[in-house]
């Protein structure tokens, strides 16, 4: 049985939170897909928890927010130490959108706003070969993001690449850290309500283009289920 500490960076708005859960409950669902016995613990930065100490959880899972990870607010530099530290500790950890982005800057990557613009909808990512934790050729995920790992830290391999978001997933030498950009935990509904959010801001073609996407089908249980593995894993690969 995996036990999991998911730190929640970010909210879903009120207004969709009783149909579709927190980000807590969506990735709950989706280790559970994988392993019917996990168990989540959530420490929510949002409503101020503390952050707990690294070297005593079985795994963590960072969400994705709205904010920036170049925002300098207080709570930023001292998430960046929790995953120094846990890096430092190999304590399984998987960082997701905002959690890709946070684990790569607090590990000497470059993170900033994309000059592409928004990435909403269902995005192809490429896989890179035999990289040990994701399998196949390609996987379809919906995304929602401006910002970007724009250089990844010396200690990261990218193994989930597009043209669109070149380092999509990176894999890190410790052998206990996993990041990606895409969204596993988002079903079709909720990734519709981030085209439909971005109304407005993002050009309008991108955001059509977006929802028509969705129509497609997504590729969640291959790459959920890769990172409930990787969460259970008790020694680096």
């Amino acid at each position: 049985m995996t036990r999991i500490t998911i730190i929640e960076t970010g909210q879903v708005p009120h207004e969709y939170r009783e149909q579709h859960g927190s980000f807590p409950d969506m990735f709950e669902r989706m280790v559970r897909a994988e392993d019917p016995t996990a168990t989540v613990d959530v420490v929510s930065i949002p409503n101020g928890d503390p952050l707990p100490d690294p070297s005593k959880l079985e795994a963590v899972l960072i969400t994705g927010a709205a904010a920036g990870v170049y925002d300098g607010l207080d709570w930023i530099a001292q998430l960046e130490e929790f995953v120094r530290t846990a890096y430092a500790n190999k304590t399984p950890m998987v960082g997701v959108c905002f959690g890709h982005q946070l684990i790569a800057q607090a590990l000497g990557g470059t993170v900033h706003k994309s000059e592409k613009g928004w990435g909403i909808g269902r995005h192809v990512y490429q896989v890179l070969p035999e990289n040990g934790v994701v399998e196949g050729e390609a996987v379809a995920i919906a995304c929602s993001h401006q910002d970007q790992v724009i250089s990844p830290p010396d200690d990261a391999l990218t193994i989930l690449s597009s043209e669109f978001t070149p380092h999509a997933g990176l894999l890190y030498a410790n052998g206990a850290t996993l990041t990606v950009q895409p969204h596993p935990e988002f079903d079709v509904g909720f990734a519709q309500v981030c085209c439909e959010l971005r109304d407005g801001k993002a050009p309008d073609d991108v955001v059509a283009a977006a929802k028509d996407s969705l129509a497609q089908p997504l590729d969640n249980a291959k790459l959920g289920g890769a990172i409930a593995r990787f969460l259970a894993r008790r020694t680096p690969i």
